[in-house]
Parts: structure tokens; sequence; C-alpha cells
């Protein structure tokens, strides 16, 4: 009897204890399932974290060539601006040189067209000085007087003016001396007499005046 009570309680020992191990099994299975579920969830978000480095790379690469084009295009643009300014400037000095060329040829012409009038005009003043005092109100004399005062207003027009003589001190700029004379009128150094008429044209001296001056 003795025997068999003690293989009873080895029995409920041996059942007490299965449950436990079957628990403790399945703990693990469960331990090892988690893990085991973990692992690709791990690797998914590290092969995404290479791929976002990736990107970023590659966009800060792309920036990088897109910044060096920017500054290449940059400097072309202020190089062809500097050009653009330099040729503005030549063009610039070119059109003031040629306008100033052209000016002075066209002042060189006209003073070459005055000094061909000038004897014209000499002539017209002699020949009116000539007509006797009676006949001056007579047609042609009247005739001669409205063409000499008609070419005096169109030179005078165009720039053309007598040169101060009579009167005036001399000054080799604008008189030529060709005589000396005693008066009691003038002061010595003085124009006494004009033998010729001086005329200038727009401050440039066409004809010197031919003059007697004091002595």
């Amino acid at each position: 009897m003795a025997e068999e009570k003690d293989k009873l309680q080895d029995e409920n020992l041996s059942e007490e204890n299965t449950p436990q191990a079957d628990g403790e099994t399945e703990n693990a299975g469960s331990a090892e399932t988690d893990g085991t579920a973990n692992e690709p969830g791990k690797a998914e978000e590290a092969q995404q974290s290479k791929e976002e480095v990736k990107e970023e790379k590659k966009d800060r690469k792309k920036k990088e060539k897109t910044d060096k084009k920017q500054e290449a295009l940059k400097e072309k643009i202020e190089e062809l601006e500097d050009r653009v300014k330099r040729q503005m400037a030549e063009f610039e000095n070119f059109r003031k040189r040629t306008e100033k060329e052209k000016t002075a040829m066209f002042e060189t012409g006209a003073k070459s067209v005055i000094e061909k009038i000038l004897p014209v005009v000499d002539n017209f003043e002699r020949g009116l000085a000539a007509v006797p005092e009676e006949e001056k109100g007579a047609g042609f004399a009247q005739g001669m007087e409205m063409i000499y005062k008609q070419l005096m207003t169109e030179l005078e027009n165009m720039g053309v003016k007598p040169i101060p003589a009579v009167g005036e001190e001399f000054n080799p700029d604008f008189h030529n001396a060709v005589m000396q004379v005693e008066s009691e009128e003038f002061d010595s150094g003085v124009v006494a007499q004009e033998l010729q008429k001086g005329y200038t044209y727009r401050d440039s001296v066409v004809r010197h005046s031919m003059v007697a001056v004091v002595g």
C-alpha cells in the first residue's frame, strides 16, 4: 500500500509540472516569434534610411550643379554687359569725334566761302561810295544799296560780323597795321583809319582789318 501511495504522489507531481513546462514552451515560442517578426521591420527601416541619404546626396549634387550653372551664367551676363558698355562708350566717343570733325569741316568750308564773298562786299562798298551825292536817290543807286544791305543781313545771320577798328586800341589778333599816322584826335596805339574792313565768323577771324595806327 505504501508503494502504491508513493506512485500516485509521483504521478500527481508529474502532472502538475507538465502544464508549467508547456507554458514555458509557449512563452519561449512567442518570444522567438516576436523576435523573428521584428527583424524584417528593422531591415526595412534601415533600407529606407539608406534611400533617404542617397536621395539627399543626389539632391545636394543637383543643387550644386544648378548653382554652378547660375554662377557661370551670371559671369557671362556681366561679361556681356561690360562689353556692351565698352562698345557704347567707344561709339559715343566716335560720334563726338565725328561730330567735331564734321563741324570743323563745315567751319573751314564756310570760312572759305565767306573769304570769297568779302571782296564782293568790298566792291559794293566802293561802288556805293563812288556814287555822286546828287545821284544817290536814283533807282540804280537805291537798287545797289538794297542788294548790299540784304547781303550784309544774310552774312550777319550766318555769324559774320565786321571787326571794330577806328577808335579801338590796336589788337594784333584782329588788326593788321600797315602804317603809322599822326593824330590829334586819338592817342598813341589807337586805330585812326580803316583801310580795309576785317570780319569774324563765329568768334574766329576770317580776315584781319587793314588799319593805320597812331604812332
